[in-house]
């Protein structure tokens, strides 16, 4: 069964305070407790936490109001890391985060999903090392890491479901595998969930709404209501890519099925039907290319796949009514392809639907899924702490 039970507020509100404080919104006990609406108690138990953990210091004294003068907060950047690994079909993106959240630096390797869980997950490993600036990638200041995946993830299990980009990862344990390697805390959860979480609380605020597709060699999305996470009952929600489109025919799909959206919007489709035309493309990069260099061909298939996702978006928008619709992946890099999105979103949409809605690229650009790898794996290094406290 999946494991989809909501998650403590407690990391939430110690995530808050470190956002708080960083930017210098709120750096006393008091301050913390009026801005998040929390009782002073409440604060002092979060505050003690993130102490223990070496994320807060607590020292100097602010201005007096009346009383005593209160102990000023300051985050400490270097105690310690976060790696996170947003994982495609043929490369790789990672990124280094401190403890905070703040993101220390990125790098992209080439990598093959058909080779299998333990060779991949091995070369992950070496570019972690590469990235952390540690030969054999030393345990001492790693604190937890986290992978996003291309397919369903069982987020209870860490492993991948019925993945019909990743066979032979079915079942493997990911999760297990990786702490047994690294001896730290690890999540793993599906691409584009991370990419929501990342680029919703780099855009949003706690009580918010959003939407965020990843589309590139095919289309994933993550759906955020009230801040949090929305999986599903079997954690597939957001699974846009195999929504059965007319325009689709019987197209053959990865899944199994015909006519599903993957064959005529993701990048992989816009490979296949360029090919069948006669140009000489072999990934999403390619078309890309041709398309930034005004290429007909490529220029009306991008615009054409961009009506098509807009068009499977235009219910999802009018069902759940976000506030924010993000786009990341290779394709969401054209503005020709967000535009054609968003043109046909106002087109099928109630005007209520789109009377406030933003529409339009991630912020977090391409490392929308390690800010959120980060953001969960801060979430279970604060669950762990506090429950052995």
């Amino acid at each position: 069964m999946q494991d989809n039970k909501p998650t403590s507020s407690i990391p939430g509100q110690s995530q808050h305070i470190i956002s708080l404080v960083a930017h210098g919104t709120a750096t006393t006990r008091a301050e913390l407790a009026k801005r998040m609406g929390l009782a002073p108690s409440t604060v002092s138990l979060r505050i003690a936490e993130l102490t223990e953990l070496g994320i807060l210091v607590e020292d100097g004294t602010g201005a007096s109001k009346g009383g005593r003068k209160p102990r000023l907060l300051r985050l400490e950047e270097d105690r310690g890391q976060i790696l996170t690994a947003d994982l495609g079909s043929r490369h790789v993106r990672l990124g280094r985060f401190s403890l905070t959240g703040k993101l220390m630096s990125t790098h992209s390797v080439a990598v093959s999903i058909e080779s299998g869980p333990e060779a991949t997950l091995t070369a992950v490993q070496e570019a972690w090392a590469h990235i952390s600036g540690v030969a054999g990638l030393d345990r001492q200041g790693l604190r937890g890491v986290g992978i996003g995946l291309p397919g369903p993830v069982n987020v209870g299990a860490g492993t991948v479901q019925l993945p019909s980009r990743m066979p032979a990862w079915a079942g493997f344990p990911i999760r297990d595998w990786l702490e047994d390697q690294l001896g730290v805390p690890v999540v793993v959860d599906n691409d584009a969930n991370l990419s929501a979480l990342g680029e919703h609380h780099a855009s949003l605020g706690p009580n918010q709404h959003s939407i965020t597709v990843k589309a590139g060699t095919a289309i994933g999305a993550g759906i955020i209501v009230g801040g949090r996470l929305h999986r599903g009952a079997t954690g597939a929600a957001g699974d846009v890519t195999h929504t059965r489109v007319e325009s689709a025919k019987d197209n053959p799909c990865s899944c199994g099925n015909m006519g599903c959206l993957e064959t005529v919007a993701s990048g992989a489709g816009l490979v296949r039907q360029l090919q069948r035309q006669g140009v000489d493309v072999s990934t999403t990069a390619d078309v890309l290319k041709l398309v930034h260099s005004a290429e007909p061909l490529a220029t009306t298939a991008l615009r054409t796949a961009g009506t098509h996702l807009g068009e499977v978006l235009a219910t999802i928008v009018n069902f759940f009514n976000p506030d924010s619709l993000f786009l990341t992946g290779r394709m969401a890099s054209s503005e020709l392809f967000i535009a054609a999105v968003r043109s046909r979103i106002y087109e099928g949409c109630h005007p209520l639907m789109t009377q406030k809605i933003h529409i339009g690229a991630a912020t977090t650009g391409p490392d929308s899924g390690l800010y959120g790898a980060a953001y969960l794996v801060l979430n279970r290094i604060l669950s762990d702490l506090g429950s052995t406290r």
